[in-house]
């Protein structure tokens, strides 16, 4: 029942919420779980404050971030694919007050990910329409001038914290390698263990849609290949390409669109581990591992 704002409870107050109980908190947003009048749990995600910053994205709209979790929430509970029902957005009068998203809460039950499972679920979500939205992560331009901005942007905030780190690669060279880059699907950016809610190792919900993109599959998997160097976030990549294959065209290892986006991944891992959530170990090798990324990157134009 700590750190959190009065508002909630008189927001529980009028949802008729019991046993508020905090189970998630990250840099914007914090999630308790609570019984609803029904008895059903729920999902209560809470702003922390109206814009926020960190070193990955100086400007963060929170409200923007809750309202694109709404939409694509029913957007795509409407075509079948497993999110947590979104049941009421409450936006706050006063600039002090939290913002604050009600959904249906998806248990878990702690089992092992089922990654050829998810693949195939992935390839059902990257074939639904988009919906007809601007991802608040596009910051109002196309995707592919999104990513090679803050792939730049990126680069010199880790100069900041790491000696002797080199100049980034070239802007074009980047910018050219995101040509094929198409807007046709939706793309999630953060799929890992703890936004998954999985039932004997099945995807029942896909959770927190704020890196969400309009963009091509490889985009998707390069952000799965660099997350998979983690095991806390139970990525089996080529069981996920496998389960992709079924239903569709998995991007090639080769696509310099996907090699460009696991730059751009790895860049956001360096910053989280240098500087949000420091770690000696983790932080100096990530960079090491982007500044690799970079230099393969260079190598395909040359």
């Amino acid at each position: 029942m700590s750190e959190r704002f009065a508002e909630l409870d008189s927001l529980a107050e009028r949802w008729g919420l019991s046993d508020l109980e905090l189970v998630g908190k990250g840099l914007e947003f914090s999630v308790y779980r609570a019984q609803g009048r029904d008895g059903q749990p729920v999902a209560v995600r809470l702003a922390h404050r109206r814009f926020d910053s960190n070193a990955n994205d100086p400007h963060v709209d929170t409200r923007a971030l809750l309202l694109q979790e709404y939409e694509i929430a029913r957007h795509l509970a409407a075509h079948g694919l497993p999110v947590p029902e979104a049941k009421e957005l409450v936006l706050a009068d006063e600039p002090a007050s939290p913002d604050v998203l009600l959904s249906a809460y998806v248990p878990d039950d702690g089992s092992q990910l089922d990654s050829f499972a998810l693949g195939q679920l992935l390839a059902r979500l990257h074939q639904v329409p988009p919906p007809r939205l601007t991802p608040v992560a596009s910051e109002g331009v196309p995707t592919a001038s999104a990513i090679a901005a803050r792939i730049g942007r990126r680069w010199a905030e880790i100069g900041h914290l790491v000696e002797d780190w080199p100049e980034p690669p070239d802007a074009s060279l980047v910018t050219g390698h995101l040509t094929g880059l198409t807007e046709d699907s939706l793309l999630h950016l953060d799929v890992r263990s703890d936004n998954i809610r999985r039932r004997r190792g099945q995807t029942v919900a896909l959770l927190d849609w704020s890196n969400a993109l309009l963009g091509s599959p490889s985009a998707e998997f390069g952000r799965l290949v660099e997350y998979a160097r983690y095991p806390e976030n139970q990525l089996d990549v080529e069981a996920i390409r496998s389960g992709y294959a079924r239903t569709a065209t998995v991007p090639p290892d080769s696509d310099p669109c996907l090699l460009v986006c696991r730059l751009d991944a790895a860049l956001m891992l360096a910053l989280v581990f240098l500087s949000e959530a420091p770690d000696p170990s983790r932080g100096p090798a990530t960079a090491d591992h982007a500044r690799e990324l970079a230099l393969r990157v260079t190598a395909r134009h040359a």
